[in-house]
This record gives C-alpha cells, sequence and structure tokens, in this order.
C-alpha cells in the first residue's frame, strides 16, 4: 500500500524522477516557466514520460492532481 504524501511537491519531483530536495526545486522553478494556455504537460522541458505522468494525473483526477496543479502554478509565476 501506498503511504507517501502526494500533495508534497518534492514527493512530486522524486516521482518525476527529478532531484527533490529543496535547492534542487528551486533553481529548477527559477529556470522553467511556462506561458500562456501551454498546458502543463506540454511544456518543452520534459521527457515523454514525465509529460505522460503529469497529463494522466490531472486528466484522471488522481492523488497527484493537487501537487500537479501547485507545479503549474509555481511555474507560471
Amino acid at each position: 500500500m501506498d503511504t507517501s504524501n502526494h500533495y508534497e511537491i518534492s514527493t512530486l519531483f522524486a516521482q518525476l524522477g527529478l532531484d527533490s530536495d529543496k535547492e534542487s526545486i528551486n533553481q529548477f522553478l527559477q529556470n522553467h516557466h511556462i506561458s500562456g494556455s501551454i498546458r502543463l504537460d506540454e511544456a518543452p522541458f520534459w521527457t515523454s514520460s514525465q509529460a505522460a505522468f503529469l497529463r494522466e494525473a490531472i486528466e484522471d483526477d488522481s492523488d497527484w492532481a493537487e501537487a500537479v496543479d501547485n507545479l503549474d502554478s509555481k511555474l507560471r509565476h
């Protein structure tokens, strides 16, 4: 049984195969941005598997959806 907290952005980063410590997350957020009507999963910096995971998390309203929405918001500021 998966008991991890999917609401944490660090857990989402780990799930995406990215460094998930605070400094790495902050660096990622400084270096990557999304604008306009581009969907999060369509951003050019994701691998195809990362994009698929993000798309499915939102479409399926999975346990990850809240963390994915939070990431989307952070990448648009």
